[in-house]
């Protein structure tokens, strides 16, 4: 609506009359719009809603992985045959484009990173099976009666209205209730975290655009984030695994480590990345630093250490140990307790 669009809002029908997160919209759009309200499952109540509308965003969707699990046939019928009610209400209304969103759920564990649109679909739980059926389905309509559907793919949306249960959420709320240790998951998985305006930028540009019919479009960055990297977790075989994917795959792109000596494997870590060709290493002076979210967790790695492992390996920095030594000596009186520089602490022992 702020992009001047007409727009029509198709809502789940229920006896409270709630319109769901719409209740809750922008005061400068709110009254402003259409509101349908149905059910994604019923051809009927789709075609009425779809009726003089030259696009469709079609984002009603069953979601949630668990549940998925015990009561599969709901997410047929509301994943799989929903967007078939709406890409036959689109083809039978000459719709000029219908968005048809995915989720990069339908990819399962990676084979490979970063991912993108050619990686293998696998149906790893019934709500990602029907997504792909979905997916399938849209596309299918392309190819036979060449109704004009795009697919877009969201990666790992965070920001306001995010259910709880996601990452993000899950740290913000255990620092908002005090708590001094933050719990989480598996640390070793990576994401690629995309804030809400600018998935939903990716869904206007996919909507404004000529190009893109026909065609899958995954909507993520470049970088991919580790949810450990600050907490020390990585060994030299998870590093050198990663870097070396993601060397493969962007083999012009400039990647660096940033590592932490929790556990006291940054420095060979470093040795790993520089195995598989990475080159820049981020480390501050001393070994000053920590993670806001890990409460105890130790700094980054001391920038000391770095340059007496990589220049008695005979690699040249350009950077003055001795003079980055005495920097990092002078703090320490300012902040009140020792370095953790493994490197400072063998002079201070000569």
């Amino acid at each position: 609506m702020r992009a001047g669009h007409d727009v029509r809002a198709f809502v789940m029908y229920n006896s409270f009359n709630s319109w769901g997160w719409l209740d809750h919209c922008g005061a400068d759009v709110k009254g402003h719009f259409d509101v349908f309200a149905g059910d994604i499952r019923d051809p009927n109540g789709v075609r009425a809603a779809t009726k003089g509308c030259d696009a469709v965003l079609h984002l009603a969707a069953l979601i949630a992985i668990p549940y998925s699990y015990h009561s599969p046939d709901t997410y047929v019928d509301t994943n799989i045959k929903g967007t078939l009610n709406i890409v036959q209400a689109a083809r039978d209304l000459q719709v000029r484009k219908v968005i048809h969103t995915s989720t990069s759920e339908v990819y399962g564990t990676a084979r490979f990173v970063p991912i993108t649109e050619e990686h293998p679909l696998q149906g790893q739980s019934p709500y990602s099976a029907s997504k792909i059926g979905a997916d399938q389905i849209a596309m299918s309509y392309y190819s036979s009666f060449g109704t004009p559907v795009t697919i877009v793919r969201p990666f790992n949306t965070y920001g306001p209205r995010q259910s709880a249960r996601a990452v993000i959420p899950t740290i913000i709320t255990q620092i908002v209730n005090g708590s001094r240790q933050i719990k989480l998951g598996a640390l070793g998985p990576t994401r690629d975290f995309n804030y809400v305006t600018d998935t939903v930028a990716g869904f206007t540009a996919a909507l404004a655009s000529e190009r893109g019919v026909g065609e899958v479009i995954n909507l993520g960055g470049s970088l991919e984030i580790s949810i450990g990297d600050t907490i020390g977790v990585a060994v030299p075989s998870n590093v050198a695994d990663l870097m070396g994917r993601l060397r493969e795959q962007l083999p012009q792109a400039s990647l660096a480590v940033h590592l932490h000596d929790t556990r006291g494997t940054a420095l060979a870590n470093v040795l790993a990345a520089l195995q598989v060709g990475i080159d820049i290493v981020d480390s501050s002076a001393g070994g000053l630093g920590g993670c806001p979210f890990a409460p105890g967790a130790s700094g980054n790695l001391a920038t000391e250490d770095l340059l007496f492992m990589l220049h008695g390996m005979g690699i040249e920095t350009g950077v003055d140990l001795a003079g980055v030594a005495a920097a990092s000596r002078s703090l320490a009186p300012a902040l009140g307790h020792p370095l953790s520089s493994r490197y400072l602490a063998a002079l201070k022992n000569r």
